[in-house]
């Protein structure tokens, strides 16, 4: 090689080097933009009785008067107060208040989510269950208890967190098979480039489950199955294998908190009820949460007061 092609390679190498830093100081720079704004509202536990139907209709009021309004509302579950157990015109009245506060109040399209008040169960068996779960799925108008959907640039999934026990009885946390399933080709099948939000009513994995009650006794701390889902490391390690889950929502707790694990945050949100209308349940007030979703994968989850 003579000295003059010498220099044009080592010229040429450095313009194309030069080029590269340009566009990778370009991408660095440009600003990220907020794709999608959420309002999560959860555990709104509707009944007819101490002002439950004019709390909800204050909240949806607050979430709609913002100037920065969000895109859509996600119902985390516990849309009634109570379903298990209950007489089944006790249940109806619950779901036509939830529906008509629901339908005169709110303008915002919704994702609903299944919470374990909303299933009606007279009779601790299977085929009650599915009953009560389908009961729910029709007044939220959900052709599947678990979904997925693609929203400006996001992935959103919507899981089925409650779970009849083997025997039929009342309910643990957890994914059975056939949607455990249907994530790991959900979460397969969404481009590595897409940021995915995971919804379930009952924390897949949260601080506050160690502080609602008496959890610690001797020398051991205690989370019942009903407060935290069961499989959590099953979960958490197939979210491993997809970088481009960011964030998870739930509700249930009735408390607020954040945990990041391995790349993900998760978020616990508290109730539009509070303490079930009453105040607010130890250090959290009824609330929602503004779910603000970024170009690159970001979150911001702002608890507010209304």
């Amino acid at each position: 090689m003579n000295r003059r092609d010498l220099v044009k390679r080592v010229g040429a190498g450095l313009a194309a080097l030069s080029a590269n830093n340009l566009v990778s100081a370009q991408a660095a720079t440009l600003p990220k933009q907020r794709l999608l704004r959420i309002a999560h509202l959860t555990d709104t536990h509707m009944q007819p009785l101490i002002g439950a139907a004019k709390g909800f209709e204050r909240c949806l009021h607050h979430v709609q008067s913002l100037t920065d309004k969000p895109d859509l509302i996600v119902n985390g579950g516990d849309a009634i107060m109570e379903a298990h157990g209950r007489q089944k015109d006790s249940v109806s009245r619950q779901w036509r208040l939830y529906g008509d506060v629901l339908r005169s109040e709110n303008a915002l399209p919704v994702l609903s989510c299944i919470g374990n008040h909303d299933i009606w169960c007279p009779k601790e068996t299977k085929a009650c269950f599915a009953a009560g779960r389908q009961w729910a799925m029709d007044e939220f108008q959900l052709a599947k208890r678990y979904y997925s959907l693609d929203r400006n640039g996001w992935h959103i999934v919507v899981l089925d967190s409650v779970q009849p026990k083997p025997d039929g009885s009342w309910y643990t946390a957890h994914l059975d098979d056939e949607q455990f399933n249907w994530l790991e080709a959900d979460l397969r099948q969404t481009p590595v480039e897409t940021p995915i939000l995971v919804v379930s009513h009952v924390p897949i994995l949260a601080a506050c489950v160690f502080f609602d009650g008496q959890r610690f006794a001797g020398e051991n701390w205690s989370v019942p199955s009903r407060w935290m889902h069961s499989d959590t490391v099953r979960i958490t390690d197939l979210f491993h294998r997809h970088p481009n889950v960011k964030v998870a929502l739930s509700g249930h707790i009735h408390l607020t908190d954040r945990v990041d694990y391995n790349g993900v945050s998760y978020f616990c949100n508290g109730a539009v009820s509070g303490a079930w209308w009453f105040g607010n349940y130890k250090h959290t007030a009824a609330g929602y949460a503004l779910v603000d979703l970024f170009s690159d994968g970001s979150v911001v989850n702002t608890y507010v007061n209304y």
